[in-house]
C-alpha cells in the first residue's frame, strides 16, 4: 500500500493531472471515479494502473476487478494519498492511469463539431458528451481550446473521449476531409435560425469562445452563421447549451430522413 504522498507514482500522477506536456510525452492521462473506469473498460482502453482505497462499494469492486482482468495493476493507497492524486475535492475511491486514445480521423465525415478557442473545461467536456450522444463523426479542437484531456474536461465528458474521435487542427491547414462539409458558426443573433437550416447534407457546427465568439479564421471558413431564437429575451446561452441545442437539431433532422 502506498502511504506517502512523496511516492514517485503519486508525483507522476499529479504531473499528469496538471501538465499537458506530461500527458502528451507519456501518452497517458488520469481517470477518476467508477463511472469513467467502467467506460474505459467497456471501450477496451489501455489501463496501466488503478489506485484504490480498501473500503470500496460493490460497484467499485466490480470495476476494479474488470480493470485488473484487462491488464491494469491494482495499487492500494490510503485516502490521503488518493486525495493528493485527485483533481476533485472529495475523490471517489478509484483513480486510473489510462492510455491516451489515438483517434482515427474520419475520411468522409457527415457531421462534425468544431470548438474554436473554448477555454472553459466544463463547456468542452459537455460538448464532447453531446457530440458522442448525437453520433457525430468527430470533434475538432482549434488552437486556444482547452486540452481535451485535462481533468475537468475528462470528468464532464463522462467517457465521450472513447466514443467519438477528438482531434486537433489549425485554421491555417484545415483537414482535407472538410472539403465536402458545409460549416456553420453559432452566433448570438446573426444568420438564419438554427432549425431552419438543412442539416441533412454533410455539415459541421463551429462553436466559438465563450466571451469573444468564433475567431475571424473560423468565420471565414463557414458558409453562414446560425442563431437560436430566444423569445424569452435572454441575451445569450451558455456555449455548451447553445451548441447542444443545435447539435440535437442536426441529429433530429438526420433521424427523421
Amino acid at each position: 500500500m502506498i502511504t506517502s504522498t512523496h511516492n514517485p507514482l503519486v508525483q507522476r500522477i499529479r504531473a499528469l493531472q496538471t501538465r499537458r506536456r506530461d500527458r502528451e510525452r507519456e501518452g497517458r492521462f488520469v481517470l477518476e471515479g467508477v463511472r469513467l473506469l467502467e467506460e474505459a473498460c467497456a471501450a477496451r482502453v489501455g489501463l496501466e494502473a488503478v489506485l484504490h482505497v480498501t473500503d470500496l462499494d460493490p460497484r467499485s469492486v466490480a470495476a476494479l476487478a474488470a480493470a485488473e482482468r484487462a491488464g491494469a495493476r491494482p495499487v492500494p493507497v490510503t485516502p490521503a494519498v488518493l486525495r493528493a492524486c485527485a483533481d476533485t475535492e472529495t475523490p471517489a475511491g478509484l483513480l486510473a492511469i489510462a492510455e491516451l486514445p489515438v483517434p482515427t480521423p474520419p475520411t468522409a465525415p457527415r457531421a462534425v463539431l468544431v470548438l474554436d478557442g473554448l477555454a472553459d473545461p466544463g463547456n468542452v467536456g459537455t460538448l464532447l458528451r453531446t457530440a458522442a450522444a448525437a453520433g457525430l463523426d468527430a470533434v475538432y479542437l482549434a488552437p486556444g481550446t482547452v486540452d481535451a484531456y485535462s481533468p475537468k474536461v475528462v470528468r464532464a465528458a463522462l467517457g465521450a473521449h472513447f466514443r467519438v474521435p477528438v482531434l486537433t487542427f489549425d485554421w491555417a491547414e484545415p483537414p482535407a476531409a472538410w472539403s465536402a462539409l458545409r460549416l456553420y458558426v453559432a452566433d448570438m443573433d446573426q444568420g438564419p435560425a438554427y432549425d431552419s437550416v438543412d442539416w441533412r447534407a454533410p455539415a459541421g457546427l463551429i462553436v466559438g469562445a465563450e466571451a469573444s465568439g468564433a475567431s475571424a479564421a473560423a468565420r471565414a471558413s463557414a458558409i453562414s452563421a446560425v442563431h437560436i431564437p430566444m423569445p424569452g429575451g435572454a441575451e445569450s446561452l451558455n456555449a455548451a447549451v447553445a451548441g447542444s441545442v443545435i447539435i440535437f437539431e442536426l441529429a433530429r433532422q438526420r433521424r427523421t430522413t
